[in-house]
């Protein structure tokens, strides 16, 4: 499956589940980690263990199986499907750490694009 085709699955999945600021940026040009990076934010721990099984689940059903994900407990977790990383945080979680910073140089893609394609 292409990055493309994994990011526009994982943004929905976390769109159905009521996901909150959900960004999009693309470090392929930047890093060799990924193509994308995905950030969303739940408003507690059960609803972020929610988009990230969703996310999980849809991209299963897709025929991606993500190669690994760390951090079930925790208020941040990281779903690595190699060419497309998704960080689900805990909104708090997310304001402490901010890592959308780090990926200031990269391309911003607009979210709701990958929701109505």
């Amino acid at each position: 499956m292409e990055s493309l085709d994994i990011l526009k699955i994982a943004v929905k999945a976390a769109d159905s589940k009521k996901g909150r600021e959900i960004r999009v940026i693309k470090i392929r040009d930047i890093s060799v980690l990924a193509d994308y990076f995905v950030f969303v934010s739940g408003d507690s721990n059960t609803q972020t263990k929610a988009i990230a099984d969703e996310i999980e689940f849809k991209l299963t059903e897709g025929g991606e199986r993500p190669d690994h994900i760390e951090g079930r407990s925790s208020g941040w977790i990281c779903i690595d499907c190699a060419s497309v990383v998704i960080h689900v945080f805990h909104k708090e979680q997310r304001q402490y750490y901010r890592l959308e910073r780090l990926w200031e140089d990269g391309e911003e893609i607009n979210a709701e694009e990958l929701l109505n394609a």
